[in-house]
């Protein structure tokens, strides 16, 4: 049981923190006797028991986090743990705000493409590209076009010499069935 901010002792007061298995252990949480203690500041405390490393803890009014469990002996810091929870959150979300996801975008062509639809989609394409996304690019043959996959392959080199400043295929282009489809990446900003 916590009697958080009531003094169980002369002069050792207790912080209780509600934390899940996967958090650090805390204070008289920590079940190794003999810990290696580093002082809120970074330097060594050096070895000493689990009880004299509270009470230095303590005594400061911060707590014992044990940073290292699998050393030998167990790594410990005297540090305010709720301050460092917020700082970690804190820097997990602004690493999620900085991550960006990456989509695969489709664009599907014809063998019979008129010359003003196929600009459209090489412009759809472009935007795809510099927005940082992948782009599939797939050929469609329907019918007796099987017969004439070669301007199937005419087709994807054209698209692939229009984007050429903004993408690059990472393979060849595959035939599977009745599609022929390419993968282009978008270029990193210090190839362009």
């Amino acid at each position: 049981m916590c009697l958080c901010g009531e003094f169980f002792s002369a002069h050792f007061f207790r912080r209780c923190f509600n934390i899940s298995a996967k958090e650090l252990l805390i204070n008289e949480e920590i079940k190794a006797d003999k810990v290696r203690v580093i002082a809120g500041d970074g330097s060594q405390l050096g070895i000493m028991s689990k009880r004299d490393a509270l009470a230095q803890a303590y005594d400061a009014g911060l707590d014992l986090v044990e940073m290292s469990p699998n050393a030998e002996p167990p790594v410990c810091k005297i540090m305010d743990y709720g301050k460092f929870l917020f700082e970690r959150t804190k820097k997990e979300k602004e690493s999620k705000k900085k991550r960006s996801t990456v989509e695969l975008k489709e664009i599907k062509f014809s063998c019979r493409i008129d010359k003003h639809d196929f600009d459209t989609k090489i412009n759809h394409a472009r935007r795809f590209l510099t927005d940082g996304n992948k782009v599939k690019v797939t050929i469609v043959f329907s019918g007796r076009e099987m017969n004439h996959t070669d301007r199937g392959y005419d087709l994807m080199s054209n698209i692939r010499e229009a984007l050429v400043d903004v993408g690059g295929a990472d393979k060849a282009p595959s035939l599977d069935g009745r599609f022929i489809t390419l993968v282009l990446s978008p270029k990193k900003s210090d190839e362009k």
